[in-house]
């Protein structure tokens, strides 16, 4: 591991100024420390070109390695809402056909592929968050995605364009399935004619005609068409009576602890709040908890039995289902009411307390 950036990074987690810079000290307090350790020479323009020009625009770092735009580098200052800016970067980057883009405001970190198809969400690969995820895990990423060697090699690259695949291959089966499930009830395929049969015998004691079977599926998948009205994962498990109302913006904030039903609970990261709430449910309802499944975000599930689904899966003790830890403050604060609220707990049984 590179201990260099994992000092400088546990400094940061303790150094609480950060909130309180301008994008001026961000970028020399935390963006150019960042990239020194990661092996860039940052009194080089030729590996760190500032303010560097595309048309008659700027962008505020271009990474270089022989002459050319490895990686562009756009910062913005604490509390600016960063999903405003996603186009400009990465139209700069396509302008001038560079691979890798990164926005930031030195907490958050965005990770682009800009020559990928789709919106600029679905080109967006991978998030670090200073304050919520593992140091080790921080400075791994880091060294993936930008340090000077794996940049220079077209490394980075590569090791990008796998986690993409792996998102754009959960997309594709997720956009597939209902059109299979449609494929499979309007055609129904013999082996599910015969264990639908088999089911009918074994409850009554006769086996029903293939045929019936057929009809009945077909006819059955027409109704089901024609009343069901498209329903959000979360919907089928929460109240319809209770609305989500997620209150306060934490971005750059962090939590010192959060009470539950009384009971006050310290954490050191969003993140370690998420676990101990899941830890918490499993213990209080272990015969429903697979109910989690059913939270999912638009474009890839919160919680898995599968790791390889998530970016970063955290495993929930004594349960065989992980958690997604790749995740905002804001985002954790939503999942975990959404979380209560699918075992029948209010929004405001639980509250949070800030450094």
């Amino acid at each position: 591991m590179n201990e260099e950036l994992a000092i400088l990074i546990n400094n940061f987690k303790r150094d609480k100024r950060i909130f309180s810079f301008d994008e001026a000290a961000t970028k020399q307090a935390v963006i150019m420390r960042i990239l020194s350790c990661l092996g860039w020479d940052p009194f080089n323009i030729d590996e760190i070109y500032p303010e560097y020009s595309v048309g008659n625009k700027r962008v505020d770092y271009a990474l270089r390695y022989n002459d050319k735009n490895k990686v562009f580098i756009e910062v913005k200052k604490i509390g600016e809402d960063l999903e405003k800016h996603q186009e400009q970067l990465l139209k700069y980057s396509f302008e001038e056909g560079v691979k890798l883009a990164i926005l930031t405001n030195g907490i958050s970190w965005w990770f682009y592929l800009p020559l990928y198809e789709g919106n600029w969400e679905q080109r967006k690969f991978y998030t670090i968050e200073l304050y919520d995820q593992k140091t080790e895990d921080i400075v791994e990423k880091f060294e993936e995605f930008l340090s000077k060697e794996n940049v220079a090699s077209d490394k980075a690259i590569e090791n990008a364009e796998k986690i993409y695949r792996s998102i754009q291959k959960r997309y594709l089966i997720k956009d597939t399935l209902p059109k299979a499930w449609e494929k499979i009830m309007t055609e129904p395929d013999e082996l599910l004619v015969e264990l639908l049969a088999y089911t009918v015998e074994r409850l009554c004691g006769y086996k029903p005609d293939y045929e019936i079977v057929r009809k009945f599926l077909m006819e059955n998948w027409e109704v089901l068409k024609s009343s069901k009205k498209e329903i959000q994962p979360t919907e089928r498990v929460l109240p319809k009576n209770i609305s989500i109302n997620v209150f306060g913006n934490y971005t750059g904030r962090s939590i010192e602890s959060f009470t539950f039903k009384g009971e006050k609970y310290y954490v050191r990261s969003w993140k370690e709040m998420l676990i101990k709430i899941c830890e918490l449910m499993y213990a209080a309802h272990k015969n429903q908890f697979g109910k989690i499944l059913n939270l999912t975000g638009k474009k890839r599930p919160y919680f898995t039995r599968n790791p390889n689904e998530l970016r970063s899966p955290e495993k929930i003790r004594n349960t065989d289902i992980f958690v997604e830890t790749n995740l905002n403050a804001n985002q954790i604060v939503r999942i975990s009411k959404e979380i209560l609220l699918i075992f029948g707990y209010r929004e405001d049984d639980i509250s949070i307390k800030l450094k």
